[in-house]
């Protein structure tokens, strides 16, 4: 994912035709932390683990992005997503800069009390370098409202009273309304902004998702609520598909009861990895990275991709995709709801005083709405694709922040 985030970054560097120094001062982390992560198991046991904080750029305010707890975290995976997270703050216009991290445990194989010691022992490694004005975390994979709301008890420990710490926090325990929808209605509202560029409406299209988690049940609620048609949702166990559109509200039923779509009695069972060739309007990765890639995207049946998840698709996947003149919505853009919620959710904390859920939705609609039009009025003056337009549209945010604050001397010409 490195490699690939680069890719795209260095396309639309080419556009400023920014020099290669410049170049390494944007796509370098300006701190990353490890930290040896040692705790006690239930069986009294040692366990050991590894942590990682990547915080990319603070050009734009203080650092956000996600903590995720799963095997495969290490440096490398951090640091991509971090830039990712920069760009995406730029994008949708919150002021902040990109950072990312989580340890690299399975939640899976662990106890609810060895969670807890290894989230409170993590923040106390890492308390020094975050903050609610320095770098707020989030929920990301395998971490949820529960986990934030310790972080924030284990940090309010050494520094007082500090919601503002993390963002996703229990609604009870100082988090915001609307912010574990966010992600999902911001990829709704997005594909709201596409469809009426091209004269149609929710109900002319149908949809495939892959992925029905957090983010892919709560995109398939609001846009069937919108009046499209889900035809085929895959995740990692099996697919489930009907023609004339799976009944959303019991399928999302079904999937929180036994964590999988597979089974479910409303439609037709088939292969998962097929819900990615799908015959429907709209293709909605919104689970794992690197999904769309050479060997698939020129099966692709769908006339526009919604990057739900981030990094779903490979640089070769995206040229194909160009050629085919399938239009692909970015996950800088597309899923960028989440990270605009927990602004919302930190401004709370910050002001001491609480939105209702109407407000947060009429705010985010009202970002992300913005945020789309930016980005394709880059692509019309530039003649660009949008992912391309989004990150030149980051770019020169960043830029223009880093030279107004004089953090380098050489110039970022931003009218080319």
């Amino acid at each position: 994912m490195l490699e690939e985030s680069r890719y795209y970054f260095q396309k639309a560097a080419d556009v400023f035709g920014l020099s290669s120094k410049l170049r390494d001062i944007l796509l370098s982390p300006l701190r990353v932390i490890k930290v040896e992560i040692v705790t006690e198991g239930d069986d009294g046991k040692l366990q050991h683990h590894m942590g990682y904080r990547v915080q990319h750029n603070r050009s734009r305010g203080p650092m956000k992005g996600g903590l995720r707890y799963h095997p495969s975290v290490d440096e490398a995976e951090a640091t991509a997503l971090a830039n990712l997270m920069t760009w995406k703050t730029a994008v949708v216009g919150v002021p902040y800069g990109g950072a990312k991290g989580g340890v690299n445990c399975d939640p899976g194989e662990l106890s609810e009390r060895e969670l807890h010691a290894i989230t409170r022992t993590f923040v106390g490694q890492i308390k020094e370098v975050i903050g609610p004005t320095l770098d707020i975390p989030a929920p990301d994979v395998n971490t949820d409202a529960r986990i934030m709301g310790w972080i924030m008890d284990e940090y309010s420990k050494y520094s007082g009273f500090s919601p503002g710490v993390v963002t996703g926090k229990p609604v009870h325990l100082f988090g915001s309304e609307g912010r574990e929808e966010a992600t999902g209605r911001g990829v709704m509202l997005v594909l709201e902004e596409v469809l009426k560029d091209q004269d149609k409406s929710f109900s002319d299209i149908t949809v495939a998702l892959q992925g029905f988690g957090n983010v892919g049940s709560f995109a398939a609620q609001f846009m069937s609520e919108k009046g499209a048609k889900i035809v085929a949702v895959g995740d990692h166990l099996g697919g489930v598909s009907k023609a004339d559109g799976l009944d959303v509200g019991e399928l999302i039923s079904w999937a929180r009861a036994h964590r999988t779509v597979k089974g479910f009695a409303g439609g037709d069972a088939f292969e998962s990895a097929d819900v990615l060739t799908w015959d429907a309007d709209v293709l909605v990765p919104a689970a794992l990275g690197g999904v769309l890639t050479g060997d698939n995207a020129s099966d692709v049946r769908a006339k526009i991709v919604v990057e739900a998840a981030n990094g779903p698709t490979t640089p070769e996947a995206d040229e194909i995709f160009h050629q085919r003149g399938i239009l692909v919505i970015p996950d800088i853009l597309a899923n960028a709801g989440g990270v605009t919620a927990s602004y919302f959710e930190w401004a709370q904390n910050i002001q001491q005083f609480q939105w209702d859920l109407d407000r947060v939705r009429k705010e985010l609609a009202t970002y992300m709405r913005r945020a789309y039009r930016a980005v394709t009025e880059m692509a019309h003056q530039r003649q660009l694709d949008l992912r391309t337009a989004a990150f030149v549209l980051a770019i020169s945010r960043v830029g223009e922040a880093a030279m107004s604050r004089a953090l380098f001397s050489e110039a970022i010409d931003l009218s080319r």
